[in-house]
């Protein structure tokens, strides 16, 4: 018997941070069931009553924001739907990547087909149709203040639904009528409340952080490889990574880190060479691995448990709960995501910030059998200095960019949004700051592989021995100066593809070794 392959029903499923990833890149289908279909088509139906009765309600058969008095008649009520798009449509700045409008899309997609946001069965098969043809609608990266949801870049969004907009289509940048003449399809006609029910929510801000979710998990695992890895260069001591300290202190997180530190580290001929030395204690930047990365941690997983809870609601506005029952609440607000966001984003800069100290102590020639620089022929090379002058330089950035956008709120349409969220900066500076602590990351890399090199011929475990060998297919050791730019280059991409990570699956596997934890259900599933 053939088994069936998995799918994932919209409106009815329960959506992750991993599943909307997999739909966007195409491992996991997406559909419409008839269930779903049967419940929307009854609130489409409360919809069209409402219209019927002439009773105001907002959105439905009333203007928008500060014109919410103004009454539209039951003849114009498409029309308005199509003026939203287009009056809305004021986004600026390059366009986000595709994988975030394809998240946006799937999102918005889930939350409609719950049934309460008034949208026919037609309008959700377009959008369907979209994700599924890879037919991404072209959306500027600038003009959300995260208020009335993400208005402008949803506009952009759905523009293509009445064939307005421009679209990526194999590659390029389209005319959205070209390629729906292409395919024989005519633009949508929407109908009461549509427009504004696809305007009204939070998808910009909540893709992005779909993204942050996703990258900031593989940046704080490869920190605990890449700190083990300088622990071993630098000669460190394990003992603040043992289990009993961290039991006094019982941090989830900080216990996590703890433990795949010593998993890490386990079997180290390294490490036993110096058990008994006479250094009494290493800096911050090493003995408190635990808890600078386990504190990174926590706040990744504050940011994934809010985000699941986003991805599964409904956000538009007014929420059409059946015909007696239409609110107009504030369910679209940002707030929730946007100060997770920005606590995120100032977790991320942090991991970056503690690599860039364990750069530094690498360059310092204070460790026994480690030259000044990582090299041994200085004053004629200037070794590894400069490296640290980028990571810094990157480290400084990230600090600047941690000022929370969550802080700030600028009243918008005539006063009837007063408190905004400004929820899609602080989306836009997490996923920069990532951005940077993964260039640091790469620094981080060449400058522990180097220092590791001079522990020879003692080898660590299994672990770091391979993780060091896969350094040194892509980065040979550097006896003289060189463009280090290359090198860089070289190492950011063993960070971007998570290789690391996907190595140390395969040494577990093969090996009979584990990095798992008790808390891995918390720190390494999304």
């Amino acid at each position: 018997m053939s088994q069936k392959t998995p799918s994932f029903a919209y409106g009815a499923d329960r959506l992750t941070v991993g599943k909307a990833l997999g739909i966007a890149r195409g491992n996991l289908p997406g559909q419409l069931t008839e269930p779903v279909l049967e419940r929307v088509r009854a609130n489409r139906e409360a919809v069209a009553r409402i219209v019927a009765k002439g009773e105001p309600v907002y959105g439905i058969n009333t203007g928008f924001g500060p014109l919410c008095t103004t009454r539209i008649s039951a003849d114009q009520t498409s029309l308005l739907q199509v003026n939203i798009l287009k009056s809305h449509s004021v986004g600026v700045g390059d366009p986000i990547r595709d994988e975030i409008a394809r998240l946006m899309l799937i999102l918005k997609l889930h939350a409609l087909s719950m049934g309460h946001s008034g949208v026919a069965e037609t309008t959700l098969k377009r959008i369907l149709w979209h994700i599924e043809n890879e037919v991404t609608p072209v959306v500027p990266s600038q003009g959300s203040v995260g208020a009335s949801g993400d208005l402008a870049p949803l506009a952009h969004l759905f523009l293509p639904l009445i064939g307005l907009g421009s679209v990526t289509y194999q590659g390029e940048v389209r005319d959205t009528a070209e390629v729906l003449g292409k395919f024989g399809m005519d633009p949508l006609e929407l109908g009461p409340k549509e427009g504004l029910a696809l305007i009204n929510g939070t998808q910009f801000i909540a893709a992005h952080g779909v993204s942050v979710v996703e990258k900031m998990q593989q940046c704080l695992s490869q920190a605990d490889i890449i700190g083990a890895m300088m622990l071993e260069g630098l000669q460190g001591s394990l003992r603040p990574f043992h289990e009993e300290l961290h039991k006094l202190r019982p941090y989830p997180g900080t216990r996590h880190v703890a433990h795949r530190m010593r998993n890490l580290l386990k079997g180290s001929e390294i490490l036993e060479d110096h058990i008994d030395c006479e250094r009494v204690q290493d800096p911050y930047s090493l003995r408190c691995i635990p808890q600078v990365h386990g504190a990174s941690r926590t706040a990744w997983l504050h940011l994934k448990e809010l985000l699941e809870t986003e991805l599964n609601s409904v956000t538009d506005n007014p929420v059409v709960i059946d015909e007696e029952l239409s609110i107009s609440g504030g369910n679209f607000h940002g707030q929730p995501l946007a100060m997770a966001l920005d606590y995120a984003c100032l977790a991320a800069s942090e991991i970056g910030n503690i690599s860039d100290r364990r750069i530094y102590l690498a360059l310092e020639g204070n460790q026994t059998d480690l030259p000044k620089l990582l090299m041994k022929d200085t004053g004629l090379n200037s070794g590894y200095m400069m490296l640290q002058y980028t990571s810094a330089a990157l480290a400084s950035e990230n600090k600047s960019l941690c000022f929370p956008a969550s802080a700030d709120s600028i009243p918008t349409s005539m006063g009837q949004e007063d408190h905004v969220s400004m929820g899609s900066i602080s989306g836009r500076k997490a996923l920069q700051v990532l951005e940077n602590v993964e260039k640091i990351q790469a620094v981080e890399l060449l400058t522990a592989a180097q220092a590791f090199e001079y522990r020879k011929p003692l080898k660590s475990g299994w672990f770091l021995e391979k993780v060091h060998g896969l350094v040194r297919t892509r980065v040979s050791f550097a006896e003289a100066d060189r463009v280090f730019a290359t090198d860089i280059e070289a190492g950011l991409e063993l960070i971007r593809s998570g290789a690391l990570i996907r190595l140390l699956d395969t040494v577990s596997r093969k090996k009979a070794l584990s990095l798992k934890t008790d808390y891995d259900e918390l720190f390494e599933t999304y």
